[in-house]
């Protein structure tokens, strides 16, 4: 019996001594892995008018409101999300900036702008805008216009 209580003194003695111990790699120096989905790829694909389509489905979903995209672009990343911007345009004449962040499980977070701008987040302006227009011109003679 006494032999087995000396065994266990023992390993707990050097459990103890463990604990000092450095792991292998420091946090600090440890490589940042960045998971990007297929979706945040297409986002960078899109033209003016199908970005402004998705951020404002993505607006919609997180309970909010936008009548009208009238700019919108990449801001950069925070960790594994990507951060978009979508100026939004009212009837009433009020303008609204959100901030789209889209992680790579296919979710989308939205925050207005003055919010993520008193952060540590990534302010809230465009980087890189895509080609094309925001909103959706007819051709005269169309039936879209009539």
């Amino acid at each position: 019996m006494r032999r087995l209580h000396m065994i266990g003194m023992t390993l707990a003695m050097a459990a103890l001594g463990a604990c000092n111990e450095k792991p292998p790699q420091d946090e600090a120096n440890r490589p940042k892995v960045r998971i990007v989905s297929e979706e945040q790829k297409q986002l960078h694909q899109l033209d003016a008018f199908n970005l402004a389509i998705g951020l404002k489905r993505a607006i919609y979903d997180a309970g909010y409101t936008c009548k009208r995209i009238t700019d919108a672009g990449f801001v950069g990343t925070w960790e594994n999300l990507d951060q978009w911007m979508a100026h939004c345009e009212y009837d009433n004449g009020s303008t609204r900036d959100w901030a789209i962040f889209a992680g790579p499980d296919g979710s989308a977070q939205v925050r207005d702008c003055k919010d993520v701008d008193a952060t540590a987040l990534p302010k809230c302006e465009i980087k890189k805008r895509p080609p094309g227009r925001f909103e959706f011109k007819a051709e005269k003679g169309s039936k879209a216009s009539s």
